[in-house]
């Protein structure tokens, strides 16, 4: 049986595509070898990050996982344990690279929309105790994924950094989908960075562009990230042909960020409506839209008639699914996407 022809791609804001201008910035874009540190664009992009997350220096990698990885084995030993929410993506998406490549013992932590509050963080952190994993490490992902896009405002973030710091935990930023918190909350990216001993973003979500993340922190920290970084693989040469990519996208595709949040809440509204979905539209605070069916249709049906009518959503569990809007994704082809979630569960309840 062939497959249903998708005419709208909400399974994730990773599908983005390079926009012509952005392949055009790419093709022109002066190159050099990156190892030897004479790649110009990637340079610049560098640079760019640096200044944007307010640290000293910062390294293009080819990917945010590998972004977390190498922090990961920065900041920890073998045998060393990090405190990170159930839903953050090193414990769920990584393929154990913790476990693996790392060797560090993860901390699962408990709250509402992926976020935990200092007083858990105090509770989670090991006494000094030789049969007991060290805690070392404090991870915070901005914003949640799993957590439904919610953004952690700046305050609840300084209030569990300065619990790590004061109990001698380093303190680690995933920052995916960073940019999508700074535009619908208006902080600037550097002010979620300060508490932070490391940072990153991601060029290949909402940025829309192909391929890459770049991590910064102090000089050192850099020094040692990139050590690993040829270890692991993910030295290149002639990387300013990507890396210009990030460069336009920071230049060009960061306030379009409001257009996303905006189409997710629209979204959201219009699902709030239909017979057979739970979702609170003001849950909605950025390009993450998560909802839950109760009706006749479980998440893994529904989501396959949404794609015999073109549209496309991502099951998470029997009973939610999720739908992430993107550079890719107009207004008008959110209500498509209305409309053929109109007529699946309408036509079942």
């Amino acid at each position: 049986m062939p497959k249903p022809t998708i005419a709208v791609d909400l399974y994730s804001d990773t599908v983005t595509r390079p926009t012509p201008e952005m392949r055009r910035f790419m093709c022109e874009a002066e190159v050099g070898d990156e190892q030897k540190l004479e790649d110009p664009t990637v340079n610049l992009l560098v640079e760019m990050v640096a200044e944007l997350l307010g640290k000293e220096a910062a390294v293009f990698l080819p990917s945010g996982t590998m972004c977390n990885e190498i922090s990961l084995r920065v900041h920890c030993r073998p045998g060393d344990e990090m405190l990170a929410h159930a839903t953050a993506h090193p414990l769920n998406f990584e393929a154990g690279g913790p476990a693996a490549l790392a060797g560090v013992n993860a901390r699962a932590l408990e709250g509402p929309r992926g976020q935990f509050d200092a007083a858990t963080v105090k509770a989670a952190i090991r006494p000094e105790n030789r049969y007991m994993p060290r805690s070392r490490l404090l991870w915070v992902e901005q914003t949640t994924n799993l957590g439904g896009g919610s953004v952690w405002s700046l305050e609840r973030l300084r209030a569990v950094t300065a619990v790590a710091r004061d109990h001698g935990l380093r303190t680690h930023l995933d920052g995916a989908r960073l940019m999508n918190a700074v535009v619908a909350s208006g902080v600037p990216a550097r002010d979620f960075a300060k508490p932070f001993d490391s940072a990153w973003i991601d060029f290949t979500k909402g940025l829309g562009a192909p391929v890459g993340a770049a991590l910064a922190g102090s000089r050192e920290f850099i020094a040692e990230a990139w050590r690993l970084k040829q270890q692991m693989g993910g030295a290149m040469r002639q990387a300013g042909i990507i890396a210009a990519g990030g460069i336009y996208a920071l230049r060009h595709h960061v306030k379009r960020l409001a257009e996303d949040h905006a189409h997710a809440r629209r979204l959201a509204e219009g699902l709030a409506a239909l017979p057979g979905i739970v979702i609170d539209p003001a849950s909605v605070e950025t390009n993450l839209v998560f909802f839950d069916v109760t009706g006749a249709l479980d998440a893994p049906t529904a989501v396959e008639r949404l794609a015999a009518q073109g549209i496309l959503m991502g099951a998470f569990g029997p009973r939610t699914i999720r739908a992430i809007t993107h550079l890719d994704v107009s207004g008008a082809q959110v209500e498509q996407a209305l409309a053929a979630a109109r007529a699946v569960f309408t036509a079942s309840s």
